[in-house]
């Protein structure tokens, strides 16, 4: 048992890099549901704020604007606020995640997702003109962006660097299906909401309490939030990231570890004395050396591999799952009959009945079957899978029957999570070593929010000019176009890459001191 530093708070969270189950690979301990409480319960977070614009948007329309629709390009920024954001957050936390160390910046995102979440809530409908109070909540979205697109790198290297190998992608797969739990939150809370106020929006007819309906909705995400902020902030930082900065310290009782524990518990190989044990100084993953790192092309491919795969999956996946008006349309939920509150209900129904069938057993599908079948494969196929039910329902738009419609979606949403959508969270998490991880993770997960940018934005655009059918062919397009290059990305099952690292810059050393 390691000596713990005085002055450190001992959370047994450090545990999970010395657990070793021999069981099914996603069975969880308890140390790892904890550090799921953590990491996870943040993601849901993230998830329900990215989805749940979509029925607030509606219930802002009809406060605001009446019979109206909110202004095409204020309501393009609003719903794309958010990942407008997640750019700056993703790319920024990222680097200094590997900069400056984990425990360093680990929690500050949550504190500006609650900080943005308070604005939001104080906009000022009653104040300010309707495109001003659209404007500014569209402003908190980007504020809030922030916080979530910072999550990204931070959940995924918090995790990695403390799980066995043997069970990386399982645990980084129950972090990425509160996606889906979310998702599926955002639509329970809107219901539960709605029916709450039901006496005076839809018997009343007072439209004007739709401020408030909304208002819950956004502040219950403070909830979980707050649950989590104090964990992540007293998190110690990982002996794996230590070991990748040279700053371990002597610890008597380490034995000699395997190339599986070495690389998973970041001990030292040896037992001695001080001199013995402390690792040799690596050099600091600040900007040079990444950039020395993925000039080498063999570096380079798997980095354009993650982010290309990232991006051209967010293209089809937000580019539905944000305007799902369309999907609701054609299986009857539309919300385009009754009264304002019946509207607002019936999209509510519509949207769990989607998120229920097809996202959450995508996930599971995943977390369930990575480590037996491996990363690749479920990339590879799960993106030609989109491919033939983008295709059918492209070919089929019109004249699919509603039951034929919902089988079509819902397989569809089923294979981007149990496909690109859960794998490329994986991948740069896994793939990466130590000393780059959080930034190459942040740089792939900011080129999938590029992606979701331009098809939230251009989504309904380009369905009215040139059709709906035409624009899912455009997705059949780009889900073929990611097959290909998931062919750059090698197989992580079992995959050490700090232990690669070592090897090939040791081959570096030995082929510098020939020369």
């Amino acid at each position: 048992m390691s000596q713990v530093p005085r002055g450190t708070l001992h959370t047994g969270l450090e545990e999970v890099e010395r657990a070793d189950e021999k069981g099914l690979r996603f069975k969880l301990t308890k140390v790892e549901l904890k550090l799921l409480g953590i990491a996870g319960v943040g993601f849901l977070v993230d998830a329900y704020d990215l989805f749940i614009i979509n029925q607030v948007s509606i219930m802002l329309q009809y406060r605001l604007y009446g019979k109206h629709h909110i202004p095409a390009a204020l309501e393009g920024v609003l719903k794309a606020g958010a990942n407008i954001g997640a750019v700056i957050g993703q790319i920024t936390f990222g680097f200094l995640a590997d900069a400056l160390g984990r425990k360093a910046i680990y929690g500050k995102e949550l504190m500006i997702i609650i900080l943005a979440t308070i604005l939001a809530l104080a906009t000022p409908t009653g104040s300010l003109s309707p495109d001003h109070a659209i404007g500014y909540l569209a402003g908190m979205r980007i504020f809030l962006g922030i916080g979530v697109g910072a999550d990204y790198p931070m959940a995924s290297t918090i995790m990695t660097d403390r799980a066995k190998i043997r069970k990386r992608g399982a645990l980084l797969s129950y972090i990425f299906s509160n996606q889906g739990w979310g998702a599926l939150t955002g639509c329970i809370v809107t219901m539960i909401t709605l029916q709450a106020y039901k006496p005076v929006i839809h018997d009343k007819g007072e439209i004007s309490k739709l401020d408030g309906v909304w208002r819950i909705i956004v502040g219950v995400s403070l909830v979980p939030a707050f649950a989590t902020l104090y964990q992540r902030l007293v998190l110690p930082e990982s002996q794996r990231y230590k070991k990748a900065r040279g700053e371990m310290v002597e610890d008597a009782t380490i034995e000699k570890a395997s190339p599986e524990d070495s690389s998973v518990d970041g001990k030292a190989t040896e037992t001695g004395s001080s001199s013995d044990v402390q690792e040799a100084p690596v050099e600091r993953a600040h900007f040079s050396e990444f950039v020395k790192y993925f000039s080498e092309w063999r570096h380079f491919k798997i980095l354009l591999g993650t982010m290309m795969c990232w991006f051209l999956v967010d293209i089809s996946f937000y580019g539905i799952n944000l305007n799902t008006n369309v999907v609701l349309d054609q299986i009857g939920y539309a919300g385009k009959t009754g009264s304002e509150w019946e509207k607002l209900f019936n999209l509510a129904t519509g949207s769990l009945i989607i998120t229920a069938l097809g996202f959450v057993p995508g996930y599971w599908a995943t977390i369930t079957t990575v480590e037996y079948i491996g990363r690749k494969p479920i990339q590879f196929g799960g993106f030609l899978m989109e491919a033939l039910f983008l295709a059918i329902l492209a070919a089929k738009f019109h004249t699919l029957s509603k039951a034929g419609f919902i089988v079509c979606f819902t397989f569809l949403q089923f294979f981007f999570n149990f496909g690109a959508n859960g794998t490329t969270f994986l991948y740069p998490a896994e793939v990466f070593p130590t000393r780059f991880r959080a930034t190459a993770h942040g740089m792939s997960a900011a080129a999938g929010k590029a992606g979701a940018i331009i098809s939230s934005l251009a989504f309904n655009a380009a369905s009215k000019k040139i059709g709906t059918p035409a624009v899912l062919w455009i997705f059949f397009g780009v889900s073929i176009l990611g097959a290909l290059f998931t062919l750059l990305l090698p197989e992580v099952k079992d995959r050490d890459p700090d232990q690669i690292d070592r090897l090939e810059r040791e081959e570096a050393e030995r082929i510098r001191r020939a020369a």
